[in-house]
């Protein structure tokens, strides 16, 4: 008598168990992300931006902290449905870019173009991509720019840096050593190093890798376009009225609304220049820095001087108060409109 038959539910086949988990073992080594290999198009402004969405080709959750960059521009954040943002800050300088990562040892290439960007939404003269975006970047502005003008406020008047000899040769001076990268040959050659090694610098870009190249201060009026380039719009000198009126703006006529690093303009018709600049400065900015231009025939000398002092002046004409019609105001560099 033969044996009743053995449904499958009581004996499955022994490939029948193999085959699951080799299904799975297979499906996991396979893996790997996808996200678009085309170039992404970006525009060179310096913000940062979204440059494409990564996920695993078996659709399983993809952490962000597995995937490794050596591009410090470049980090990842989550997205809904098991997605990835790649997030990278870009550069002010337009061209190609390759943006590395990794996942699970595997290395990947993310193609980015940069295109140049004219875009000026302050018309303040200075494209956007120069204005600094984060309000990191705008403290480690003023706070370079306050510390350089406190080291020249410091040094022995035969010390000075030779092309420091006005007002407005100091706020140039600041103005572009806040802006270079620090790095351990110009803080070698600092008469007080230890004064920075705290500070760090802005992230956003280094003078002078930018499309204006050595050429930091606007000199003609109107809106930035893209032949300002090159145009002579930029120069490397701006004397003090160039540089109050277009590379700052107002900010106020009440001088306890300004913060360090902010400036102070006047109009002194009497002097050589008509137009004198003092730097603000002080934790709860309540010094003034400013370099005298030539008195007589003597070459000038930089002080520092305390508001209070400067409120109660005996020669009304250098008050930074609202009657008095010689001082202008504070004002602000351009490159911190973002901030406002």
């Amino acid at each position: 008598m033969k044996a009743a038959p053995t449904g499958p539910s009581q004996h499955p086949k022994p490939a029948a168990i193999l085959l699951i988990p080799l299904l799975l073992l297979t499906g996991c080594a396979r893996d790997h992300l996808i996200f678009p290999r085309t170039t992404v198009l970006l525009p060179a402004d310096g913000r940062t931006h979204t440059v494409t969405t990564i996920a695993r080709q078996s659709g399983r959750a993809l952490a962000p902290a597995n995937i490794e960059s050596p591009s410090p521009e470049l980090h990842f954040a989550p997205e809904a449905n098991n997605f990835v943002l790649a997030i990278a800050r870009a550069p002010v300088l337009p061209g190609p870019a390759q943006l590395h990562f990794t996942w699970r040892d595997h290395r990947y290439t993310l193609n980015v173009r940069y295109l140049p960007d004219d875009s000026d939404s302050h018309h303040d003269g200075l494209p956007d991509a120069l204005h600094l975006h984060s309000p990191e970047d705008r403290a480690a502005f003023r706070a370079w720019f306050v510390a350089v003008a406190e080291q020249e406020a410091a040094l022995p008047d035969d010390k000075l840096p030779a092309e420091i000899d006005d007002c407005a040769a100091l706020l140039r001076f600041g103005y572009r050593e806040s802006l270079v990268q620090h790095d351990d040959r110009w803080l070698t050659a600092q008469p007080d190093p230890n004064r920075f090694t705290s500070l760090v610098s802005i992230a956003q870009y280094h003078y002078p890798q930018t499309p204006l190249g050595l050429n930091l201060f606007r000199v003609t009026p109107g809106s930035f376009t893209a032949t300002d380039i090159t145009s002579g719009a930029f120069a490397q000198f701006a004397d003090a009225h160039a540089l109050f009126a277009l590379n700052t703006y107002l900010v106020s006529r009440n001088v306890h609304t300004s913060l360090p690093g902010d400036l102070l303009f006047f109009r002194q018709l009497e002097q050589n220049s008509q137009y004198h600049s003092m730097v603000i400065a002080g934790a709860r900015a309540d010094w003034v820095i400013y370099h005298t231009g030539p008195i007589g025939k003597q070459k000038g000398e930089i002080r520092r001087v305390s508001i209070e002092d400067l409120l109660h002046h005996p020669d009304a004409r250098w008050r930074p108060v609202p009657g008095n019609t010689n001082f202008l105001g504070v004002y602000r560099w351009n490159l911190l409109h973002d901030g406002d």
